[in-house]
């Protein structure tokens, strides 16, 4: 789960209880250190008050009455032959006493054999004594003194050796108490500690859910109403602003600016309404300007075509004025089907659906071109589809005048080829010419409204094509090399024989 995707009121609860835990765990860890402390300075300052009373306890011995022996190291064994006990049982603590080059002298360990370890001082030990001085902390006086520490089955043990003085403060003999650590009274406090704080925190955890919950809802209650208002935002309607009271300086500020966004917004969205509307009025216009454009071009290469081969003595002049006539009556045609298409706005041009011969229509379309280079073929005398006339001779039209206008002035062989052809259920009409070609990077351009590369021309015949053969479930396509030339390729659906027109 990433923090990122968490809602700012889960985020507030989160935080809460982690600050929660947190304390909890370092207030444990704390306690439990102080007890580790205390637990260290308690076990040094008893051993060094048992220290101090064993000496003591020890001195009185030596300094007695009762003593009949001379206190020398060699005597040691004899003058505390009955007494190491009674010291021993008074101060709860094992005492062994060697002589200073390490060996034993006397133990209170009663009616055992000591092992070997316990027989001598190791070396270290006894380096250590003789080369460590400190101050003792109840006397303030500097004596030689070493602990040794070790664990042995998990337990702590603390090993001390000091030096016995005699009346002279000359070193006698070297006491050795061993001390274990028994921390059972200390761990059961601190267990109860931990247990009562445990159930303290407990009690405070279940508060600061409860606190947590209320506050992060108080907290985000503005900000949700907000985040509400705002998913409801539309340019497209009237926004209502946001009314909150009694809230934070923060919230009233994204208030404030919420609402006056709301008041730009609808001011925005009415520029918008209408410079929508006035551009689609322009588009509508270029539209109808480059339809309407397409039969001119043809109508005037006609009158053109017929002012210059006009001979009234022509014996066939009846048969090729009547020509003439079809055609720019059926231009004329299809300027009205287009004026009257604009006028209904969105059904430009109208379809009509006619069962006609493809090759005869296309034949047609190609008569109001004048260029020789333009070559007719057909596999089929009579291909029928069921399509609307005047929308496929714009197809050929189109296609054919752009394979035209895409052949170079100073090209030695122009050619644009227009085949029609059937195959199984379906018609294709190919226009290709060996012209510039199109670039990589504008083939997928090709048929993007008002895209041109020809410096006049509104960039929307080609786009207007796609759009008719799509309307009968065809299809274009087109293949280009560069400088090579360009084939275009229509796929109609066939239809029945029925009557032709």
């Amino acid at each position: 789960m990433k923090i990122k995707k968490l809602s700012l009121r889960t985020r507030i609860f989160l935080t809460m209880i982690l600050l929660v835990l947190l304390a909890s765990i370092l207030i444990a860890a704390v306690a439990i250190y102080q007890y580790r402390e205390e637990t260290k300075d308690y076990h040094k300052e008893r051993l060094e008050r048992k220290e101090q009373n064993i000496k003591t306890h020890i001195s009185r011995v030596l300094n007695s009455r009762q003593n009949t022996w001379e206190v020398k190291t060699e005597n040691i064994p004899l003058i505390f032959k009955e007494e190491i006990g009674n010291i021993a049982e008074i101060h709860r603590l094992q005492i062994n006493l060697y002589d200073l080059e390490g060996g034993l002298l006397i133990s209170s360990k009663a009616n055992l054999q000591p092992s070997l370890k316990e027989q001598c001082i190791a070396a270290e030990i006894l380096n250590n004594l003789s080369h460590t001085l400190e101050i003792n902390s109840i006397t303030n006086a500097p004596e030689h003194r070493f602990v040794d520490y070790h664990k042995e089955n998990g337990e702590t043990f603390q090993s001390l050796y000091t030096y016995i003085n005699d009346n002279k403060s000359k070193p006698l003999a070297i006491l050795n108490i061993p001390y274990l650590e028994n921390d059972d009274f200390l761990t059961k406090e601190l267990n109860e500690f931990l247990e009562r704080i445990g159930y303290a925190y407990s009690f405070v955890l279940l508060m600061a859910i409860g606190v947590a919950f209320l506050l992060s809802k108080y907290i985000t209650k503005s900000l949700k109403t907000i985040s509400d208002k705002i998913n409801t935002t539309r340019l497209e309607k009237r926004n209502e602003k946001i009314v909150i009271e009694n809230t934070s300086e923060e919230i009233s500020t994204l208030v404030k600016s919420y609402n006056s966004m709301i008041d730009e917004l609808e001011e925005s969205a009415i520029q918008l309404a209408k410079s929508e509307r006035e551009q689609a009025w322009r588009e509508m216009a270029k539209q109808v300007a480059h339809e309407i454009k397409n039969p001119l071009t043809p109508m005037r290469l006609t009158v053109q075509n017929f002012q210059r081969k006009f001979n009234p003595h022509d014996e066939n002049i009846d048969k090729k004025v009547d020509e003439y006539s079809k055609t720019l009556i059926q231009q004329i045609d299809t300027m009205s089907s287009i004026a009257s298409a604009f006028s209904n706005f969105a059904k430009m041009p109208a379809q009509q659906n006619e069962t006609l011969n493809v090759v005869k229509i296309v034949k047609l379309a190609l008569d109001i071109f004048n260029e020789d280079y333009i070559h007719f073929q057909a596999d089929q005398d009579e291909i029928v589809a069921k399509l609307d006339r005047t929308q496929l001779i714009r197809v050929v039209t189109n296609l054919v005048k752009n394979g035209i206008q895409s052949i170079p002035e100073d090209s030695e062989n122009p050619s644009v080829v227009v085949k029609v052809a059937s195959e199984n259920n379906h018609i294709n009409i190919v226009v290709s010419d060996n012209g510039k070609g199109i670039s990589e990077e504008n083939k997928t351009k090709v048929f993007e409204p008002k895209f041109t590369t020809k410096t006049s021309g509104m960039g929307l015949g080609l786009a207007m094509v796609k759009n008719i053969v799509e309307t009968y479930n065809g299809s274009i396509t087109f293949t280009s090399k560069k400088n090579k030339g360009t084939t275009f390729t229509v796929t109609f659906p066939k239809a029945l024989h029925h009557e032709l027109r």
